[in-house]
């Protein structure tokens, strides 16, 4: 940590020799990855980067200058920020005046930081996959999924102060997949982790156990369109809330009309009156920011309760260019949180043997999500694989892929029939550019009634 710190210092003291204005941020990352295919390790992998941005201020006008660098090597750093620094004297001036970080106290954030997760070896990872699909390959039935894992640090310093904030996460992410190359049908099952002890090989192996054993077991169907009672895992639950929650409460999105909320729905019931959520940056394993890039502390910030819409999201640059007062949202990532319910159904052994009164389908994962219409919370994805549909008299059949087109209020809206009480922690992270750990923590499953499925395909 000293070491990061003393760099910025130092780098700060190098943009006000140059008469800068200017914010500098330090990410650093220590990234792993085994890949698995075919039943063997097909990549091995790490990677150590260090990474640079330089923000100059000047009036009207800034000007970002990023690099990947070698710490060690000041000469070429010192040209970056002096790089940024001419960039910003001939940038279009922006149509408000930006404002500039401040931070009045160091800021030193190792909360969600596991040296037993950071010191995960390559045979530690293997011993995971080995012991989550054993005795589950056949000659038909082959495994593949990724295991990565890694640390993020995150440093920033500024020329207005002498302040200093330092954070420092750890994170996991596990997929294993079964897939029978004769039937073509492929399940998986995922895992997420900030520390060590939140792995669990045994937990993996019993759900893909289950979901082998009725995708060879259990006669597959094409679903007639229409609509149908849904009960979503926690990848599906978790990505849509994602994008409900964040981009939806965005005060910037919804002034430039591209949210599906409008101000006159502060205050008014949106959602089912079973759902809450919050960005909570005071729970570790959400990898919560205590402060933002600007240096205001963070604190619980609830975004809807008992369904009921509270407050828009508010950036430093959206409040600076629509006159609101920032919220503390200048961060990588937000930490929603999901209110559990009262559904007590721990795994998918529990969820089948639940009573049911009618055919429910269960749906893991929306693969391929994009969103159809921003204005109208409008999105569109996919099953794909992994999904069941529980008869109600018992009975279980394996559906072939179908495609959803709802609203974010045909998911969370009065159609939600009830949320189980058990709830996980769901890594949405991105495994292309910089390392951001990211993570939801949502129900572990979730009951909606009313999903209609718009497309049926006759096969895998």
């Amino acid at each position: 940590m000293n070491t990061v710190l003393d760099l910025l210092k130092t780098l700060r003291a190098c943009a006000l020799e140059e008469g800068l204005v200017m914010a500098i941020e330090y990410h650093e990352e220590d990234s792993y990855l085994t890949r698995f295919a075919n039943s063997a390790i097909s990549l091995n992998t790490s990677e150590h980067l260090v990474r640079l941005k330089f923000t100059a201020f000047d009036g009207y006008r800034r000007a970002e200058y990023g690099m990947i660098t070698d710490p060690k090597d000041l000469q070429a750093m010192r040209e970056g920020l002096r790089t940024a620094g001419r960039m910003a004297r001939v940038a279009e001036p922006l149509s408000f005046e930006p404002t500039l970080p401040y931070y009045m106290k160091d800021v030193v954030d190792e909360r969600a930081y596991d040296p037993a997760l950071a010191g995960l070896t390559s045979d530690e990872r293997l011993a995971f996959f080995n012991t989550a699909a054993a005795g589950l390959e056949t000659e038909d039935i082959k495994l593949s999924g990724i295991f990565s894992n890694g640390t993020t640090t995150v440093a920033q310093i500024c020329t207005t102060g002498e302040g200093i904030q330092y954070f420092r996460v750890t994170d996991a992410k596990i997929t294993v997949v079964l897939s029978s190359e004769s039937q073509k049908w492929e399940v998986n099952a995922e895992q997420s982790a900030q520390k060590k002890s939140d792995l669990d090989a045994a937990a993996l192996h019993r759900e893909l156990a289950f979901l082998a054993r009725h995708y060879q077991e259990d006669e597959p169907v094409q679903l007639s369109l229409g609509k149908y009672r849904v009960v979503f895992g926690p990848a599906a639950t978790a990505e849509v809330m994602e994008i409900a929650a964040g981009y939806g409460s965005s005060g910037g999105a919804m002034r430039r009309g591209y949210s599906y909320l409008k101000e006159e729905d502060l205050g008014r019931r949106v959602f089912s009156p079973l759902v809450s959520v919050s960005d909570d940056p005071g729970i570790p394993a959400l990898y919560g920011r205590t402060a933002d890039r600007y240096g205001r502390d963070r604190a619980e910030f609830p975004v809807f309760k008992e369904g009921v819409f509270q407050a828009f999201t508010w950036e430093q640059d959206d409040a600076d260019e629509f006159g609101r007062t920032p919220t503390g949202h200048d961060v990588d990532q937000y930490s929603f949180s999901v209110n559990p319910g009262s559904m007590d159904c721990a795994d998918l052994e529990a969820l089948a043997a639940l009573p049911r009164d009618e055919d429910v389908l269960y749906i893991p994962y929306i693969h391929y999500m994009n969103i159809v219409n921003p204005s109208k919370g409008l999105v569109t994805g996919s099953s794909r694989f992994g999904a069941l549909l529980l008869r109600k008299d018992g009975s279980v059949n394996i559906p072939y892929n179908v495609r959803l087109t709802q609203a974010f209020a045909d998911f969370f809206g009065d159609g939600v029939r009830w949320l189980s009480k058990q709830q996980v922690v769901y890594n949405t992270s991105s495994t292309y550019g910089r390392r951001n750990p990211v993570a939801l923590r949502v129900p572990r499953f979730l009951c909606v009634d009313g999903i209609e499925i718009s497309h049926s395909n006759a096969s895998y």
